[in-house]
C-alpha cells in the first residue's frame, strides 16, 4: 500500500446523503463537500459515489456552484449506506513487478462493528475494482473475509504500518475479527499491504465511535516521520491516551530498525454538540496531489496545526477546511476521503473520464 503523499490517479469520495449521520446539520455539509472536491481536483481526478441519476445531478450543481473542474469529476452509481469512504471504500495496493499495475485489497466492513446498516458499503471495494477493471484480491483469515477499515491503518509505503490496540485488539470493545490474534493479523498485514512492520498504539482519542481509529490520532508526514496529537491539559480525557502513546513510539522502530522522528501536533478544545464529546483533531488531514486538506475547528490551534504541517509537507499547499459541521458527523477530512495510487510508483496521475 503506497503511502497517501505519493502520486494519485484519483480520490473517492462518497457523496452525502443519510441524514442521520449530520442530524440536524445536513444542509450545510454538501456545500463543505463542494469545497473539498474543488481543492482535490485541482490535481487528479475526483471519483464520486452516487445513489442515483438524481443524486448525481444535484451533486454537479453542488460542483458548479462551488467551482470545481469539472473535466476531472467522474460518478460512479454504487448504492451505499453511508459518507465515510475512507472505512468502506476500495483500498488501493500496487505492485510493479512483473508487471505494474494496482489492484484492490478486499476487506471486509462492518460499520465499525457499531451499526446496522453496512451492506450496501461493504461492496464498494469490489463494485470499484470492477468499474475500474483492476484485479480484486478478497482477504480472508480463518475461512472468513478480514474486516478492516481504512482509517484504522497508517502506513509510509515503505513496510511500516501504524494501528491501535483499541480498534484491532481488544476483545471487549470491538468485534471486527474476534478469532484472528495479533500475530495473525501482523501476517495480513505483510501478505497483502506489504508492511512487514507493525507498530501499535494503545486507545485512541475521546468522540471517536469507531473504537480508536489511528487517523485521528497520529499520521505520517514522510518515509521516518509522524506526527502524534498531544494534549497539554492534565484534566484532559485525551492527555493520558495520547502520553501512553507518545511513550509507545519512543521505543518504537521503522521497518529498517531506526527509530522515527515524532512531531507534536496540538489538539482543538474539546467541541461538543448536543452535550456530545466530538472527535475534533487536526490529524485528519488528507495528502493530495494538489494540497493537503487540513480540518479547521474555528480554534485557535487552527494556526498552530497548519503552521506545523506547512513545515512537513514542502511540495504542496497545506489548506485548511472548516469541520466544524463536518465532524458533528464524527469524522472529518480523512474519513471521507480514500486514495487511488497512480500505477508506477512517481507517476503523474491518468486523467480520463468515465461514461455516466
Amino acid at each position: 500500500m503506497p503511502a497517501e503523499w505519493e502520486p494519485h490517479e484519483a480520490t473517492w469520495i462518497g457523496w452525502p446523503h443519510n441524514r442521520y449521520d449530520w442530524p440536524g446539520k445536513f444542509a450545510a455539509i454538501p456545500w463543505v463537500y463542494g469545497e473539498i472536491a474543488r481543492k482535490i481536483a485541482a490535481g487528479e481526478i475526483v471519483r464520486i459515489l452516487v445513489q442515483s441519476k438524481a443524486h448525481e445531478e444535484k451533486a454537479l450543481r453542488m460542483l458548479c456552484r462551488a467551482g470545481a473542474d469539472l473535466s476531472r469529476i467522474a460518478f460512479f452509481r454504487f448504492p451505499t449506506d453511508r459518507g465515510w469512504t475512507r472505512d468502506y471504500g476500495p483500498i488501493f495496493v500496487r505492485r510493479e513487478r512483473p508487471k505494474r499495475e494496482v489492484a484492490v485489497a478486499g476487506f471486509g466492513f462492518n460499520a465499525w462493528a457499531r451499526y446496522p446498516n453496512w451492506r450496501k458499503d461493504a461492496g464498494v471495494g469490489a463494485r470499484a475494482a470492477k468499474g475500474l477493471g483492476v484485479p480484486f484480491l478478497p482477504v480472508r483469515s480463518h475461512g472468513k473475509r478480514v474486516v478492516l477499515e481504512g482509517g484504522a491503518i497508517e502506513v509510509n509505503g515503505r513496510g511500516t504500518l501504524i494501528a491501535t490496540e483499541e480498534c484491532l485488539l481488544d476483545p471487549e470493545v470491538q468485534v471486527r475479527n474476534p478469532r484472528i490474534s495479533r500475530k495473525e493479523l501482523e501476517g495480513v498485514f505483510r501478505e497483502h499491504l506489504g508492511a512487514s512492520n507493525v507498530v501499535w498504539l494503545g486507545r485512541g482519542i475521546a468522540g471517536d465511535d469507531t473504537h480508536g481509529h489511528v487517523d485521528d490520532l497520529c499520521r505520517f508526514t514522510g518515509p521516518r516521520t509522524v506526527v502524534l496529537c498531544r494534549e497539554k491539559d492534565p484534566k484532559d480525557e485525551n492527555h493520558r491516551v495520547l502520553e501512553e502513546n507518545r511513550e509507545r513510539l519512543a521505543s518504537a522502530r521503522l521497518e529498517d530498525g531506526s527509530r522515527l522522528e515524532v512531531v507534536p501536533l496540538p489538539m482543538p478544545a474539546p467541541l461538543r454538540f448536543d452535550g456530545i464529546r466530538l472527535p475534533a483533531s487536526y490529524a485528519n488531514f488528507y495528502v493530495c496531489n494538489a494540497a493537503v486538506l487540513v480540518p479547521t475547528f474555528n480554534d485557535p490551534n487552527d494556526r498552530i496545526a497548519l503552521g506545523i504541517l506547512t513545515t512537513l509537507f514542502r511540495d504542496r499547499p497545506v489548506v485548511g477546511i472548516h469541520a466544524v459541521d463536518l465532524v458533528w458527523g464524527f469524522g472529518t477530512l480523512h474519513c471521507l476521503t480514500q486514495q487511488q495510487p497512480a500505477a508506477a510508483r512517481g507517476g503523474r496521475s491518468r486523467i480520463y473520464h468515465e461514461p455516466r
